[in-house]
């Protein structure tokens, strides 16, 4: 199905400005993001590209259905990025998520149908399938059982749902994507990864919930933004892709492996109390997206892609 205009939302944050670079750079589309720049909302992340022709910048909320329906009659398909995405604040305060992740998903899947979108993908996470235990040999699949262990992730997994309904009740064409542990360039400092090297370049301790032996599948933005776009043009409609990259590492190994890039001393490690609920292992298997749509994960050697991570935040 051809798709010429695009709609992101939330494109100022870490992910989807990734995603509005490569779509810029190796696409023809049109584009607009509409992101309500809230805290974890940068500019700045999309100051290279923003002179483009191609590149529209809309500021407000996908909760907003009158700004929404207004951008979604203009393009042919939607992505949506936009989303609280913190665990720890989804604890403190949950409805903010309940209304952006779940009532701004259903207002965006209205307009969609209203409009007669070719394409609705929902950028969703691993997060929904909750935990597995550190030596369990599972791993999720499309089919596994929702069990969200945070706020957070019960609000990811409740869109969802309303992006499956949309398909089976109104037959959208709608598209679902869960990805593991992102890391990269132009992360929002509050993330494991960037909070680690900010802090460590300024000698600062660095707080690791409970023993640290938290386990994440990590993979490199660039390459998830590619399995995005792969979902996009080629996925089914009503099926949900697997993003993942057989990379799992602990907490604690992500934080010692960075501090001794940054030139660090474990010193700086500060073990604090455990989060609520926190989820022991996330384990992705992403069999369905290799196979069906080509995809691969190309960004293959962590440590080097670690060094660029710090590189980009030491400057």
């Amino acid at each position: 199905m051809q798709i010429n205009t695009i709609l992101v939302t939330g494109g100022c944050g870490f992910i989807a400005s990734h995603f509005l670079r490569m779509l810029l750079r190796e696409t023809t589309y049109e584009v607009i993001n509409l992101d309500a720049l809230t805290y974890a909302g940068n500019p700045e992340n999309c100051a290279d590209f923003a002179t483009n022709p191609r590149y529209r910048f809309v500021k407000d909320s996908i909760t907003n259905a009158k700004v929404v329906n207004e951008l979604v009659s203009e393009v042919d398909g939607v992505i949506n990025f936009a989303a609280e995405s913190h665990v720890d604040n989804s604890i403190k305060n949950p409805g903010v998520f309940v209304e952006t992740n779940v009532l701004g998903t259903q207002i965006l899947l209205d307009a969609a149908r209203k409009n007669g979108i070719k394409r609705f993908l929902q950028v969703s996470t691993d997060e929904v399938y909750g935990d597995t235990s550190i030596d369990s040999a599972e791993k999720f699949t499309e089919h596994s059982e929702l069990k969200p262990s945070s706020p957070y992730s019960a609000s990811k997994a409740a869109a969802d749902m309303l992006c499956l309904a949309a398909f089976r009740t109104f037959d959208q064409p709608v598209c679902i994507s869960r990805c593991s542990n992102n890391y990269g360039t132009h992360q929002l400092p509050e993330k494991l990864m960037p909070l680690t090297i900010t802090r460590a370049l300024k000698s600062e301790k660095i707080p690791v919930y409970g023993d640290g032996k938290n386990i994440r599948d990590w993979i490199h933005v660039a390459d998830h933004c590619d399995a995005l776009l792969k979902i996009l043009e080629k996925g089914k409609a009503g099926e949900i892709y697997n993003v993942g990259a057989d990379n799992e590492v602990s907490n604690l190994t992500i934080v010692k492996t960075l501090l001794k890039l940054v030139g660090k001393s474990e010193d700086l490690i500060e073990f604090v109390a455990d989060r609520p609920g926190h989820d022991k292992r996330y384990a992705i298997d992403s069999t369905k997206i290799q196979t069906q749509l080509g995809w691969q994960p190309t960004h293959t050697d962590f440590t080097k892609e670690l060094e660029e991570t710090v590189n980009f935040y030491r400057k």
